[in-house]
């Protein structure tokens, strides 16, 4: 997975891949090893420097450390992410989601224009629970659908206060990365 990261305005390329129990980030150009644990709605990250040993093994190396992380999204869009407990205005862009943003056809697109918010999965993953129907009327930041990814169940939850006009999933549905789960209006 790559995408593209801003903080403070500047612009980072970030690409990370599954390697067993933890991810191998890559971030102007240095390999690190980021083991992940949620911890009760935070993350805990332990990066440390990516070090290959014995039998293609992963070892923690001595230079690693430890961080609470937290994320927070803002009303213009975007996020705040707490880095034990400092704030960085962050925006994350995938690629893949800003060449569907253009494509005149793509449901974005059609939300944007009449107004609607489409509610994408965030990568590919199954559908545990879905929890409004067509016609509901919701709060911003509600939970809208449980989707388990990656062996963690994510609650997304919605954008804005509106009416749900759409739910284009079921539960136990297999879904793959930027698919539209909910449409809200």
């Amino acid at each position: 997975m790559t995408a593209d990261i801003a903080i403070h305005g500047t612009r980072h390329a970030v690409a990370a891949r599954r390697d067993g129990d933890r991810w191998i980030v890559t971030l102007e150009g240095r390999e690190l090893g980021v083991d992940v644990v949620d911890v009760g709605g935070r993350w805990s990250m332990l990066i440390s420097p990516h070090v290959v040993s014995g039998a293609g093994r992963n070892d923690i190396g001595p230079a690693s450390r430890s961080y609470e992380i937290e994320f927070e999204p803002r009303e213009a869009g975007g996020q705040v992410v707490f880095v034990n407990g400092d704030a960085f205005p962050l925006t994350i862009t995938d690629p893949r989601a800003a060449f569907a943003r253009r494509s005149p056809g793509s449901d974005t697109a059609l939300a944007r224009a009449v107004g609607s918010a489409a509610v994408t999965a965030p990568m590919p993953g199954r559908i545990v629970k879905v929890l409004v129907a067509p016609g509901d009327a919701i709060a911003a930041r509600q939970p809208l659908v449980i989707v388990e990814a990656m062996k963690m169940e994510n609650e997304l939850r919605a954008p804005r206060a509106g009416t749900v006009a759409a739910v284009r999933v079921r539960e136990g549905q297999s879904v793959e990365a930027h698919a539209v789960l909910v449409v809200i209006e």
